[in-house]
This record gives structure tokens, C-alpha cells and sequence, in this order.
């Protein structure tokens, strides 16, 4: 058996690790570079249980207990590691809960942490994919192409999904920096921001806010930040502490996150089609959900049916399909 999985993200690679583990054939396409979108420009946060109570709840549990894992299992750069988690504000000058934060002695006087918020812990039969008018057979092709997965909805019935641009700043900050990821409400131009920090164990720190909609580009390669957005970013990181001096920046980026009409992932079987399958949408916890998704995916596609994660909230059939009309109105 062949399966062709069309992106090499995060979830495109997870489906191909456990395909493989089945024994399968895999081809895996990808028209700009592995991990060249949201894959290579995410904070990588994991949670195991902000999604309880949720429909993501199984997935997420399922996902963080394989992250554990596989660093163990695969050889590799990886650069998994335990964390703590921080929620807090930025406070303005004069406010009277500007204090020092003796928990975190990196931060600068007035970022205020509140609390710990988390530990370490028919249509169509498909046959193969056309690239460059060359077909690659296939027994199964699965669509994993994030927020470009649109463009296989307007000839599948595929709900929609859409591109939230996330802009981003990466500094190589080294050992001076704990293992403490921080959610922080920032008051910014009169309204509040949340803003997000993760320390990684490549010495790195991702710094990230200002979500926004914007055009998707056609090639993942010409994603690039709005310069306002970078700018606004990089003077509220420098507020955070004095450690984020410009010097230090490594990568200026934005990405697009892949979201859907009610905020949870498509996985499953395409309706109406045999042998097409399709994993996107995942949104802020694509990285988190990827192993768990890779799983269950390379199960249904194998073995017909899954056995650690119930696909039946994440079923595509449970929103409408996308109207191609609506797409090339764009």
C-alpha cells in the first residue's frame, strides 16, 4: 500500500512517522521546504490538559503522552523539555501593582505574575497526486497542507479553513532564560494584548501577539510579517525584560495558522470521496496535537477504524462544505 500526503508540516510528518510504523509506503509532497509554514515558526507550547472539557480534550491528552516519547524512540535534534507555565500583566507606569517579580528575576519591574498556570508534565476515488504533470500512484492521499488546504476544498467536499497570521520575533537568548513559558496581558495602544513567551531548549525564545487576517499567500515561501505588527511587538518584548535587546534577534516572521468555522480540526475521511483523507485546522496547537492526529490517522487509513482518539468530533462532514463561489470572489 502507497499513501501520498500532500504538506510536510508537523502533521503531514507525524502521519507519515506512524504510516510507517504500519509497514506503509509513504510519499510525502511539499512544494516550498519541511516545516516552512506555522510548523517552523511556532512557539511549540505543549499542554496536557487545557483542552479538558473540550472535544480536544482526548486528542490533546493522547498527543502530550507521545510527545514524551518519541524524543526517546527517534534520534534527532529535538527539543522537548519540561516547563512551567505563567500567566501576569504588563503594568503601566504609576500603577500601583507595578512591583518587582522575585519569581522570575529575568522579567523587568512590571510585569506582575498572577499564578503558575501549568507544570512539567463520492465523489471521487483518489489515485494518486499530479505534480508538475507527473502522477505519483497512491492507494490513499491525505490533504495536511494547513491553512493551503482551502485550495483542495473549492474540488473536495471540505468545509472551509482559513489563515490567521501570527506575527512572531525569535531571540538567541542562551541559558540566561528558565524554562518558564509566560501568557501576559499587555496594554498596548489603550486596549489589552496578550502576549506569549517560550524559552526553548535550543537557547532560543519565542516571542509572539498581534494575531491578525490577511490574504493568504499562494506559496508559503512569500509569508512575511507586517512591519508595523514587528515593530509593536519588538517594543512590548523590551518592556518584558532587558534581556530582549535588538542585538538578539535571530528571525522577524509571521505565519498563518490554520483555523475552521468552529475552532477544531479536520481529521477524517473526505465525504464522498475513496481513499482521500485530510488533517488541518489544528489552530494554536497544531505542534501540541500533531502525534496523537499522526496516529490516529495512519490507524484509520491501515486498519480502518482508530483505537486510542474518537475522530468523530473532528469528522469534516460536521460543517458544510465549502462553496467555490465564495472562493474565487476572493
Amino acid at each position: 500500500m502507497r499513501v501520498v500526503i500532500c504538506g510536510g508540516g508537523v502533521i503531514g510528518a507525524c502521519i507519515a512517522l506512524f504510516l510507517r510504523r504500519h509497514g506503509i509506503d509513504v510519499v510525502v509532497v511539499e512544494r516550498t521546504a519541511v516545516a516552512a509554514a506555522a510548523s517552523g515558526k511556532a512557539g511549540g507550547f505543549l499542554a496536557r490538559d487545557w483542552c479538558a472539557g473540550s472535544p480536544l480534550d482526548a486528542l490533546a491528552r493522547r498527543s502530550f503522552a507521545l510527545h514524551t516519547q518519541l524524543p526517546g524512540e527517534i534520534a534527532g535534534d529535538w527539543g522537548y523539555r519540561a516547563m512551567s507555565a505563567y500567566s501576569g500583566f504588563v503594568a503601566a507606569d504609576g500603577d500601583p501593582r507595578r512591583t518587582k517579580s522575585s519569581a522570575l528575576g529575568w522579567l523587568s519591574d512590571g510585569v506582575v505574575i498572577g499564578q503558575r498556570i501549568g507544570i512539567a508534565r463520492d465523489g471521487a476515488t483518489a489515485t494518486g497526486v499530479e505534480i508538475d504533470g507527473e502522477i505519483i500512484a497512491a492507494d490513499a492521499v491525505v490533504i495536511a497542507m494547513g491553512p493551503w488546504s482551502l485550495l483542495a476544498a473549492q474540488w473536495m467536499s471540505l468545509p472551509a479553513v482559513y489563515g490567521q497570521r501570527s506575527p512572531s520575533i525569535v531571540y538567541d537568548l542562551g541559558a540566561e532564560v528558565p524554562a518558564d513559558a509566560l501568557f501576559l496581558e499587555h496594554e498596548d495602544g489603550g486596549g489589552a494584548v496578550s502576549i506569549e513567551v517560550f524559552p526553548r531548549a535550543d537557547g532560543s525564545t519565542h516571542v509572539t501577539a498581534l494575531s491578525d487576517i490577511a490574504p493568504l499567500p499562494i506559496d508559503p515561501a512569500a509569508v512575511t510579517p507586517d512591519a508595523e505588527a514587528i515593530a509593536r511587538l519588538q517594543a512590548m518584548a523590551e518592556r518584558l525584560s532587558p534581556l530582549f535587546r535588538p542585538e538578539k534577534i535571530i528571525a522577524r516572521q509571521a505565519c498563518f495558522r490554520p483555523v475552521t468555522q468552529d475552532g477544531l480540526p479536520l481529521i477524517g475521511r473526505v465525504p464522498q470521496s475513496e481513499g482521500l483523507y485530510v488533517a488541518t485546522g489544528h489552530n494554536v496547537w497544531g505542534i501540541l496535537n500533531a502525534p496523537a492526529t499522526g496516529e490516529a490517522m495512519a490507524q484509520l487509513i491501515a486498519e480502518g477504524t482508530t483505537r486510542h482518539v474518537d475522530l468523530a468530533p473532528f469528522d469534516p462532514t460536521r460543517l458544510p462544505p465549502l462553496d467555490p463561489s465564495l472562493l474565487q470572489a476572493r
